[in-house]
């Protein structure tokens, strides 16, 4: 178990079910365990699992959260953003304040660009401002603040997280800026740019429906291993973990399954590999049978499969011609034409079969 001394609350705060028009505060006396913290991220996931895009070609219904994410991985989850708050401690030396997770709730409140989404973990957090400071608005800023270079040294840290916060502090439940009505049809927003990835060209990116995630890339100089996720609901950006990332690459491919991203290819790679938004974890995709190496190709996902087609080898040859037969690779498809090239055992892990 991991050691916490925690902020506080109020046990005596009468229930609330919803304060969506109301605006108060609240004084903290007791602790908040990091079991109630891993009780009040399910919470948070059941929202985002709920907005998640469960693709239309998928054959099998969305499964249950529990299916996709472990109480382990649930309390990694935890882990992760105490350590980054034990980490600004430690670079600053001095803990987040209550002010300035007060500040954050207002920003995360005023800034939204999903509202009705972010009103919906307001509720699945009990319109408790002491939780929404410490398990919404926290992680999000103690990942704001820190310098990339310590977030990524805080998420190598395998070791036991203390952390202390203050033991009396004031929060107010903020008032989510209401856009519904208000909105103009053909318009730009401008979104955060705080945390935003390295400027890039030939990346790839999806919509998961609660995160933009972009990956990959190049610029003039360097080709990228890196990526980000945009939640527009806290307006916020988190970095995409290089831990079993594939290798650096640009004009790849990149499609979601319902629970994963799926890059492959590019700059003639024949590698690729399964991200977890959830998680923030990479797995590599299977290297049997698969094809050769390409990029410029082209993916989809066809709800148990993903499959490409096309591209450009490294001698500068496409691997198909309008007509023709000649394929680079051969890869057998029971169930497609063969001028298809599919990656097989490429299913999510809980239960289909490749076909």
């Amino acid at each position: 178990m991991i050691p916490f001394a925690l902020a506080q609350r109020d046990a005596t705060k009468p229930s609330v079910t919803h304060l969506r028009d109301l605006a108060w505060t609240l004084v903290s006396h007791t602790t908040l365990t990091f079991a109630e913290r891993v009780s009040y991220q399910r919470s948070i996931e059941e929202v985002y699992w709920r907005h998640r895009i469960w693709p239309k070609e998928r054959p099998d219904p969305k499964p249950s959260l529990d299916a996709v994410m472990s109480q382990a991985q649930l309390e990694e989850k935890v882990a992760g953003y105490m350590r980054n708050s034990q980490a600004f401690e430690g670079y600053y030396h001095r803990p987040i304040t209550a002010d300035e997770l007060e500040t954050e709730m207002d920003r995360i409140a005023k800034y939204s660009k999903q509202p009705n989404v972010l009103r919906e973990l307001f509720e699945a957090l009990g319109n408790d401002p002491f939780v929404i400071a410490e398990c919404l608005a926290r992680p999000v800023l103690a990942e704001r603040l820190l310098p990339r270079s310590i977030v990524h040294e805080a998420r190598q840290t395998i070791r036991a997280v203390t952390q202390t916060v203050a033991t009396t502090a004031k929060y107010t439940l903020p008032l989510i800026q209401d856009t519904e009505g208000g909105c103009s049809n053909d318009t730009w927003t401008a979104t955060s740019t705080i945390n935003a990835p390295t400027a890039r060209a030939f990346h790839t990116a999806v919509w998961t429906g609660i995160e933009l995630i972009i990956w990959g890339g190049q610029n003039s100089v360097n080709v990228f291993s890196t990526g980000s996720l945009y939640n527009p609901t806290t307006d916020s950006r988190t970095a995409t973990t290089t831990v079993n990332a594939p290798s650096a690459r640009s004009n790849h491919t990149a499609v979601w399954t319902g629970s994963e991203m799926i890059v492959w290819g590019g700059n003639t790679e024949n590698t690729g590999g399964r991200y977890n938004p959830a998680t923030n974890t990479w797995t590599a995709t299977s290297a049997t049978n698969v094809p050769i190496a390409r990029d410029f190709h082209t993916a989809v996902w066809a709800g148990s499969e993903m499959i490409i087609w096309g591209g450009i080898d490294d001698m500068g040859f496409r691997l198909n011609r309008v007509g023709g037969t000649i394929l680079r690779a051969t890869v057998g498809c029971r169930r497609l034409q063969p001028t298809y090239l599919m990656l097989e055992l490429l299913t999510p892990p809980y239960g289909l079969e490749a076909r």
